[in-house]
Order: C-alpha cells, then sequence, then structure tokens
C-alpha cells in the first residue's frame, strides 16, 4: 500500500489534471445531449479516481488511531457513491485533491527565503593539489586543512582562513549587509559569501552543514518547523475537533434520516485552513527574518518576544562595537614597554574586547605565559616567566594592590568614559592601568527609540564595567536604568528578580560571561559578533552587528502572531458560515467543498503578506528622562 501511496503522491498534479479532463468530458457529454448514463459513467470513473489517494491517506490515518480530514472526505465521497452522487463525489474529490496541489505551490512560496539560502551554497571548490595544481572537488568530500583557491566572481565554498592573497569579500549571505570587507593573509572567510575582487587561497577549517552558512540555513528549517502555544492547541483541538464532526454527521444521520446531509456536515466540518493557517504563517514570517540576518530558534520565541516589555543590555560588544582601542597607559612600576609585550601576551590567550583592544598595541618580544586562568567578570590571572600576573578590574587587583594612588586614577579615567585594565603583579615590581575606549553602535539610539515606540516599557544596560564609563554611555542612550559594575551572575540575578516581579525580560549580549543573564532571560538575545556560547544559548540571533534588528524582530514577531491569528479568525468564520448555509439550504456538498478549498488558500495567501513584509522604521528622535545610575 505503501508504494501504491507513494506513486499517487509522486504524480498528484497528473492525476488532477485527468480528472479535470473527465469532468470537462462529462459535462460536454450532458450539455451535448448524450444519455445520462455516459455523464455518470465518467463522473464515477472521475470520482473513483480522485478517491483512491484520498482513501490510502485516510486509512494510513487510521493506522496511526488519527482521525484526519482525509478520513471525513472519504467517508463522505462513499456515502456520495452509495446514494448514487456520482458528480457530487467525483467534484470533492476533484476540488479536495486540486486544493492540495495548490497549497503545496503556495507553501513552497513561503518557504522560499530558506530555498534561496540553500541555492546560494557552492557544490564545488577548486582544490590546491601538493604539487601546485588545481582539480574541481564536491565540497561535501574536503578535509579540514584542505586548501582551496578562489577567484574574482566565485563564491567562497568553505569556512577557512587566508593563507595566501587579499580580495574584497561581500559577505551579504552571512550578515544580510551588502557591503565588501578586506580580506588579507589570517582573515576569516565564510562558505556562500561573494568575492568581488581578488584572488585568495584559503585553508578550510569548515565544509557543508559545519560551515556557518551550513548552520544558518538548518537553524532556519528546524525554526520553521517549530511550533507556537497556538499552533500547539489548534493541533490538540483538531485532534478532538475532527472526531467530534464524524459523530456530529452520524447523529445528524440517525435524526433526520437524511444520508446526503451526513456526509454534507462530514465535508463542511473538515478544519482545514485551520490546520494549515498557523504553520503557513510560521515559515512565512521565520523565513522573512531569515533574508535579513534574524534567526528565531523556533516560533514560540516569537511568541514570548511579542510580549517582552523589558530588554536589558550587555554594553561592550551590544550597544558598543566591541571593537575598542587603549587610549592611554598609565604606568606607575616598571617598564613600560615589557609591561605591554607582558599584557599582549596574557590577552591573547582571550577574546574578550578589552583584551583585544590591548592586544592591537606593538610589542618588542614575543612571549609565551606558562597558564592563563579566566576569573568570571573581573579579568585572567597568569604565570609568565615563573612569575603570577593579574590582569583585570579593580575587584581582582584588590587582593594584590591597595592603592589610592591607583584608585584616584581609576576614578579620573573612568569619570572620561573609559573601561580600565589594572596591570599588576604579585611581586609588585609592575603596576599600570590601560585605559580604554568603545564607541556606540551606529543606529543604536534610534533602534532603542523605536523599541520604546513598539511598547517596551523598560530599556536597561547592565554593565561590568565603571560607574563613570556607564554615565558617559547612558548620556547619549534613551536607556530607563543602568547597573554598573557587575559580574555575570549579578546580570543573572538582575534578569530573575524582574521576572519574579511578573516582567517578561529579553537580555541582549554577545558574551561567555553574558550567558548567565541569557539563561536567564525570557528570550535571549544573541549579537552576530558574539561568540559560539552566547549563540547557542540564545533564542534569537541577530546574524548582522545591528541593534536595528532587534527592533524589527519585534515588528516581525509581533506581525506574525497578528497574522496567525487572522488565519485562525478566518478559518473558524468559514466553517460557521458553511454550516449556517447548510442548515437553511443554501449550502450543498460540492459547493461547500469548493468554500473550504478557498477558505484554505486565502490562509496561505494571508500568510504569504508576510514574504513581502517589511518593518518601518521612525526616525524621530526623543530622549526620555535621564536614566538612573546605580
Amino acid at each position: 500500500m505503501v508504494r501504491i501511496q507513494q506513486f499517487f503522491t509522486k504524480y498528484r498534479r497528473p492525476i488532477v489534471a485527468l480528472t479535470t479532463l473527465l469532468l470537462l468530458v462529462a459535462e460536454a457529454a450532458r450539455f451535448g445531449g448524450h444519455s445520462l448514463l455516459a455523464y455518470q459513467l465518467v463522473m464515477a470513473l472521475a470520482g473513483i479516481i480522485g478517491l483512491v489517494p484520498i482513501l490510502l491517506t485516510a486509512i494510513s490515518s487510521l493506522q496511526v488511531r488519527l482521525i484526519s480530514i482525509d478520513v471525513l472526505v472519504s467517508i463522505a465521497v462513499i456515502g456520495a457513491f452509495i446514494i448514487g452522487e456520482y458528480n457530487e463525489a467525483a467534484i470533492v474529490t476533484w476540488l479536495f485533491m486540486l486544493g492540495e496541489v495548490l497549497e503545496d505551490v503556495t507553501l513552497q512560496k513561503t518557504r522560499s527565503a530558506v530555498q534561496q539560502l540553500a541555492d546560494m551554497a557552492p557544490q564545488t571548490a577548486l582544490v590546491v593539489n601538493d604539487d601546485g595544481t588545481t582539480s574541481v572537488e564536491d565540497v561535501d568530500f574536503l578535509e579540514t586543512g584542505t586548501r582551496v583557491l578562489i577567484k574574482t566572481g566565485s563564491q567562497v565554498p568553505v569556512d577557512g582562513k587566508v593563507v595566501t592573497g587579499s580580495a574584497l569579500v561581500n559577505e551579504a549571505s552571512i550578515t544580510g549587509e551588502s557591503r565588501l570587507v578586506t580580506k588579507q593573509r589570517g582573515a576569516e572567510v565564510f562558505a556562500g559569501t561573494v568575492l568581488e575582487n581578488g584572488t585568495v587561497t584559503v585553508e578550510t577549517t569548515a565544509t557543508g552543514d559545519d560551515t556557518t552558512f551550513g548552520q544558518i540555513i538548518e537553524l532556519v528549517e528546524e525554526a520553521q518547523d517549530s511550533q507556537t502555544k497556538t499552533q500547539r492547541f489548534i493541533d490538540r483541538f483538531a485532534k478532538y475537533y475532527t472526531p467530534l464532526v464524524l459523530v456530529v454527521a452520524v447523529l445528524v444521520g440517525m435524526i433526520t434520516r437524511d444520508f446526503r446531509l451526513a456526509i454534507t456536515v462530514m465535508v463542511l466540518g473538515c478544519p482545514g485552513a485551520l490546520v494549515i493557517g498557523v504553520p503557513a504563517s510560521t515559515v512565512a514570517g521565520i523565513g522573512n527574518g531569515a533574508r535579513r540576518g534574524i534567526l528565531f530558534k523556533g516560533s514560540d520565541v516569537m511568541d514570548r518576544l511579542q510580549h517582552v516589555d523589558t530588554v536589558a543590555f550587555d554594553k561592550t560588544g551590544t550597544l558598543t562595537q566591541g571593537k575598542p582601542t587603549v587610549e592611554k597607559l598609565l604606568v606607575f612600576k616598571g617598564d613600560r614597554q615589557m609591561i605591554i609585550d607582558q599584557a599582549v601576551a596574557i590577552e591573547n590567550q582571550s577574546d574578550h574586547p578589552l583584551a583585544q583592544a590591548i592586544t592591537g598595541l606593538a610589542t618588542k618580544r614575543q612571549l609565551i605565559p606558562d597558564k592563563v586562568e579566566t576569573v568570571k567578570g573581573q579579568g585572567v590571572r597568569a604565570r609568565l616567566g615563573g612569575q603570577e600576573y593579574l590582569l583585570g578590574n579593580q575587584q581582582l587587583i584588590s587582593e594584590m594592590v591597595d592603592s589610592k594612588q591607583l584608585d584616584q586614577a581609576v576614578a579620573r579615567l573612568a569619570s572620561e568614559g573609559n573601561s580600565t585594565v589594572i596591570f599588576a603583579s604579585a611581586d609588585h615590581r609592575e603596576l599600570a592601568i590601560f585605559a580604554i575606549k568603545d564607541q556606540l553602535r551606529p543606529q543604536t539610539a534610534i533602534a532603542l527609540q523605536q523599541l520604546k515606540r513598539l511598547g517596551v516599557k523598560r530599556l536597561v544596560m547592565l554593565t561590568g564595567d565603571n560607574v563613570g564609563t556607564a554615565k558617559k554611555i547612558a548620556a547619549a542612550l534613551p536607556l530607563d536604568e543602568v547597573h554598573a559594575a557587575m559580574l555575570p551572575q549579578e546580570k543573572a540575578a538582575f534578569v530573575e528578580r524582574e521576572r519574579q516581579r511578573g516582567h517578561r525580560v529579553a537580555f541582549v549580549g554577545d558574551g561567555i560571561n553574558d550567558s548567565p543573564a541569557l539563561s536567564a532571560a525570557n528570550v535571549a538575545v544573541a549579537i552576530g559578533s558574539g561568540t559560539d556560547v552566547a549563540m547557542d544559548v540564545a533564542d534569537l540571533v541577530l546574524v548582522k552587528s545591528d541593534l536595528a534588528n532587534l527592533m524589527t524582530s519585534f515588528q516581525l514577531a509581533k506581525q506574525t502572531i497578528r497574522n496567525m491569528n487572522e488565519n485562525i479568525a478566518i478559518a473558524l468564520l468559514t466553517v460557521l458560515l458553511l454550516f449556517v448555509g447548510l442548515f437553511v439550504g443554501d449550502i450543498e456538498m460540492a459547493s461547500g467543498m469548493l468554500i473550504h478549498e478557498l477558505s484554505i488558500l486565502i490562509v496561505i495567501l494571508n500568510s504569504m503578506r508576510l514574504i513581502k513584509y517589511s518593518p518601518k522604521v521612525d526616525h524621530r528622535q526623543f530622549f526620555n528622562r535621564p536614566a538612573s545610575i546605580e
């Protein structure tokens, strides 16, 4: 039976075309004055051809103890054959199968965003062999370390690092931002991006599904198949609703003694539009986000996001660009260049934005630390050349250094808007302060203002940085609260506390130290420049490092949930009107099936509006009262 079912599924469109032709022949025979018997025979043949695939699906459903829509239609069509209504049987099966074909076509369009992403993935790569020659290989068979040659106009086939050459690369498929990025030796490149100018040789680090591009596609596909609370409720409702329709139809037949009315009730009661409406909205909404570099890890995230009233932000790498630079170096003890060399060697082991600022300094000696240990939320403890060093904030250094001069210098630098990293040796012979500044991300103020207009009640900044720097940042943004000098566990505790007070909290972060707060939030948002840990914990990933996409996420979530509710209303209203029409005598089985299938197409077409939906940004600027600083 499985093979027969697969045959009818594979050739569904030709079967619909055949039944359409038979219906036209039957109607031509009737209007041409041919015998009624010829008309009925052709209609019966069309009805049987249309019934077989529906009946096979119904049997499969009953085998797993599920009374599906196919079961109702099969019983109704068999009943129509029993009472001699061959034309009704033929028209109902034709409409039902035609509806399925049209649903497939339109649903494929709602999944077009994922298909477009998949089509971007290159299938082959130009591999550089050991003897210097090149050969075309399937990317699925490439191994880590394989060197690939990429020329102007080609797609990058793998994730990797540039080993020779330089190029301008369009990373729109990854970041959503169509601009050229310079790639030179040591730079990372990503599969699916396009090399616009230049030639490079890349050493492979990931291929196929393991690439950043492959993971984005997989994430979107999984999200599109996920369910909201509304979807789960609808599925449970349909599970009991469909058998109820069958029971009602039997009761109507027993009470009225009208077999035709009973089978018509089965057809009209089919909850097709109700079942298809919510997933169609989900697929279209998540697909729209994917095209913009907004990755929802499931439709339930949209449901939670639209109820968020408080958004808490990490500062470094989230509100700011995360690419700070060292503005000043105050040396209290020790040789300046030696301190720089030692600090760079230690911070090379960290990917924190402040650490990266220090590693950008020029060195004279290449040193390698014996041991580096991260102290969460405070800095690092390292052993270098047999000596112990601390590199971090005042909390970390206080156990080793107690200096009023140091405290005053830190306070002064902080009041100027600097973040400070203190360098100290265990033997007290070396002591210095790195003053580091970061810049706000472009459009941050407008994005935060827009969140207010979308209904977010509170915008909060949680930072491990000092109060002075936090004040400088807060002065340029429409924040309601700022909490400074916070450890990661304190950020998580703040989020938990706000949730206990009844607030729906979204936390936006990018680093390993943000993972406790991300895990505690109703909705965890990771920004594109973040670490793998932040991405794994997040419910929503903004691939492009632009907070304007957070505003877009809110709008898209609200619009998608609204679209779902519209589809549910259309489906329920259609069923209600069909039953009213049936009992006043204006609706029959064939016309009822036509309206039923039209309602399914209407909800799918309504869902497809989400594919083209483009959130609007209000660029008017306003600022709230000054943020409270703690």
